[in-house]
């Protein structure tokens, strides 16, 4: 793990260089990543048991649920929150879990546009332990890392790299498609293959996350980055 900044100062960056009207973050908690959006976008957290500590701007609203009831086809405040706007970034910091973080992302993706950009947090843990399903250590990240590589796999015509920044990764994904249903009409077959799967299967971090140094520089570049440049994907083992 390099130490050029944390996934907060990268994530303070994207909202200085993209200046998004509106933004979106899975998994409040006190409020750390909340507060780095900036008047004048309209921002919402979602959390289910928010403990903000810090003061929000009046375009700045914390939704009290969790995402499957915010992103849910039938709940319409976020929506009404963002003023039937699309959203334009969107942070994913919630549970730490395989599935819940894949139904977030596909929610999400349909409240976005072609350019919208997609940040995922917890992607690149530093073991087995780190990465396990149930906590058991205080650096914990869960088995996120899991998404990036089915992300790869299920949806190539993304633009999906990761940050190596300090605590466990940042996941820049684009060129998104509000209206692909890939991944949803996929959900039960995905979870049947990805969530079993052992750490092990990260065998080559570098290749199947699409590594990148964790600087703001590099950041930058992929969000700056022409919808027609590729990257090699790399099945991830079965």
């Amino acid at each position: 793990m390099t130490a050029d900044g944390t996934y907060l100062d990268l994530l303070r960056a994207a909202h200085g260089h993209l200046r998004p009207s509106t933004y979106v973050e899975v998994g409040t908690h006190e409020g750390d990543s909340l507060v780095l959006a900036r008047p004048p976008t309209i921002a919402v957290g979602i959390d289910p048991a928010p403990t903000v500590r810090h003061p929000l701007p009046a375009a700045t609203t914390v939704l009290e649920a969790t995402s499957d009831e915010a992103l849910a086809a039938g709940d319409g405040r976020l929506d009404e929150l963002l003023g039937g706007r699309a959203v334009d970034l969107v942070f994913v910091d919630g549970l730490h879990l395989f599935e819940v973080a894949l139904r977030d992302v596909i929610g999400l993706e349909r409240r976005c546009h072609p350019g919208s950009t997609l940040l995922l947090h917890d992607t690149l843990p530093d073991d087995a332990e780190m990465a396990a399903r149930e906590r058991s250590t205080v650096r914990w990240s869960g088995d996120v890392w899991k998404l990036v590589l089915c992300l790869r796999e299920e949806r190539p015509e993304l633009r999906v790299a990761t940050l190596d920044t300090p605590p466990a990764g940042l996941t820049v994904v684009r060129g998104l498609d509000p209206g692909s249903d890939v991944l949803a009409r996929r959900y039960d077959d995905l979870c049947e293959r990805w969530v079993p799967m052992g750490f092990d299967a990260l065998c080559e971090p570098a290749t199947q996350l699409g590594l990148v140094p964790g600087d703001e520089r590099s950041l930058l570049r992929l969000l700056d980055a022409r919808p027609e440049i590729s990257r090699p994907v790399r099945p991830a083992a079965r």
